[in-house]
């Protein structure tokens, strides 16, 4: 549901960084470009593809602006353009960067949320970012390949990454010419602007701190030399004017589910909000929200709808911060990487038991994946906050993937029978996977139950972006005021 709609032309000059494939340099060239532009003094609106949450970290120190997703899968195609308008609202540029390969998007579902789908949606000319360290003439027929493969995408140039000499990129510009599409950039391998990955890809910027502002200034440094700006620029202002509602916070209304049925399962009746009790002024409400290098995984859409519905949002570490925030309503946990820092939370014993107590009491607690591992009995053998009667620890098998799901019983969160589609991103293992009250019945890819639903908590490893459901932030805020 998009909030306060105002229809008009937004006349953003745009590109989308796309790439044939995964591991190609896509993201460093993206970020390098952000990062080269806003150098120059341009404002510029950084986006990303897909459910990432950590790649908008290295576009946000990029460029000095909030990196925003547009996933197409979680928020709806409907959603792609307004979210767009909302985010590049007063930007000179907005650098769109793919996920996975140009064509690949949700499984089993077409071009739906691919990086063309978005590209589309958009009216955006593609840039494809080419890894040409293993090819010379061979480029020109991968790269008419994607050309030519959807006449709806317009594929407008190419950067040639990781290019070996200069006889190298000789022969690459001039098998380019043989398909008549431009070359806006020839990179050379710089070991410089690695960045460096574990288990789940890229480590966090919060995480790296100094050695991620290194990177992203070796990847503007390395953009600056080997591409043509003013060409890209001249490309990005190409594109035409886009007429399109603009995505706002403010005004959301609810939107319900109608009870599905899903995983065998029906949800449970519905209940009004906090069981029946008046809801305060939300104004001043404090909602804190988990943040610090073990919780790194954010949406700026969820605080700017929190705001809107009255609350205070106040960030606390749980690394360091012993005391939540003062007059604390409601506590938000999202994703990162608490088995990275197990020891660590484990040993800030009176957070841990002023998270559970506040659970004890009611309030609203909202976990997704990370936040579900802090408020289990253990992780990795760690004591954690003891919410869930469940233990958590590392696996050698990675959950990825989109999700359907179907709130199985009302909470702070959602009504039961409330749809959302949400995605999945661990290489951890809850036993139990679910409670006696489940959070969620899922479809896809097999047909389960998963989470948990005690009292005003709600914990989970399905991630939401709570744009699709503007409602999420009134209702969470609506039941912290009525305890």
């Amino acid at each position: 549901m998009v909030g306060p709609q105002t229809t008009q032309a937004v006349d953003v000059p745009r590109l989308v960084v796309a790439a044939p494939a995964s591991g190609t340099g896509k993201t460093t060239v993206a970020t390098g470009l952000m990062a080269a532009f806003a150098e120059r003094g341009l404002a510029v609106s950084p986006h990303k593809v897909g459910p990432d949450y950590i790649d908008p970290g290295y576009h946000a120190l990029a460029t000095g602006r909030p990196g925003r997703n547009l996933d197409a899968y979680m928020c709806g195609p409907e959603l792609v353009a307004p979210l767009f308008a909302h985010g590049a609202a007063g930007c000179e540029l907005a650098v769109v960067e793919g996920v996975m390969g140009l064509f690949d998007g949700a499984s089993g579902e077409g071009e739906l949320a691919s990086t063309a789908h978005v590209a589309k949606l958009l009216k955006a000319p593609v840039v494809l970012v080419v890894d040409a360290s293993s090819q010379s003439r061979s480029v020109a027929a991968l790269v008419h390949g994607f050309a030519s493969f959807d006449p709806e995408v317009r594929l407008a140039g190419v950067i040639l990454n990781k290019v070996g000499s200069d006889r190298h990129e000789e022969l690459l510009r001039e098998a380019m010419e043989e398909v008549g599409v431009p070359v806006y950039g020839a990179l050379r391998r710089t070991p410089q602007v690695a960045t460096p990955a574990r288990h789940l890809g890229l480590v966090p910027v919060a995480e790296r701190s100094a050695g991620a502002v290194d990177s992203v200034r070796a990847a503007a440094a390395m953009v600056r030399e080997g591409c043509d700006l003013e060409g890209l620029l001249g490309l990005a202002r190409s594109a035409p004017a886009l007429r399109t509602d603009v995505w706002g916070p403010g005004g959301a209304g609810a939107v319900g589910g109608d009870g599905v049925e899903v995983a065998g399962l029906r949800p449970g009746p519905r209940s009004s909000i906090a069981g029946g009790a008046e809801c305060a002024d939300p104004a001043g409400i404090v909602v804190a929200v988990a943040g610090g290098a073990a919780f790194t995984f954010s949406y700026a859409e969820h605080t700017e709808l929190l705001r809107a519905a009255g609350a205070e949002v106040v960030t606390f570490d749980p690394l360091h911060d012993e005391q939540l925030p003062e007059n604390t309503a409601a506590v938000v946990i999202g994703g990162g990487f608490p088995e990275v820092y197990a020891p660590e939370l484990s040993a800030n014993e009176p957070l841990r038991k002023a998270v559970a107590e506040l659970a004890r009491s009611g309030a609203p607690v909202i976990a997704e994946c990370a936040g579900l591992l802090y408020l289990s009995r253990s992780l990795d053998g760690q004591p954690m906050c003891g919410v869930l009667d469940a233990d958590a620890k590392m696996s050698g098998r990675l959950t990825l993937g989109y999700r359907d799901a179907v709130a199985l019983s009302d909470s702070p969160l959602t009504p039961a029978g409330a749809r959302l589609r949400g995605h999945e991103f661990h290489r951890t293992v809850l036993e139990p996977g679910a409670g006696p009250t489940p959070a969620w019945g899922m479809r896809l890819p097999t047909r389960r139950v998963e989470g948990f639903v005690q009292g005003g908590v709600h914990a989970s490893y399905l991630h939401t972006h709570w744009a699709a459901r503007p409602d999420i932030a009134h209702r969470l805020v609506q039941w912290s005021g009525a305890r």
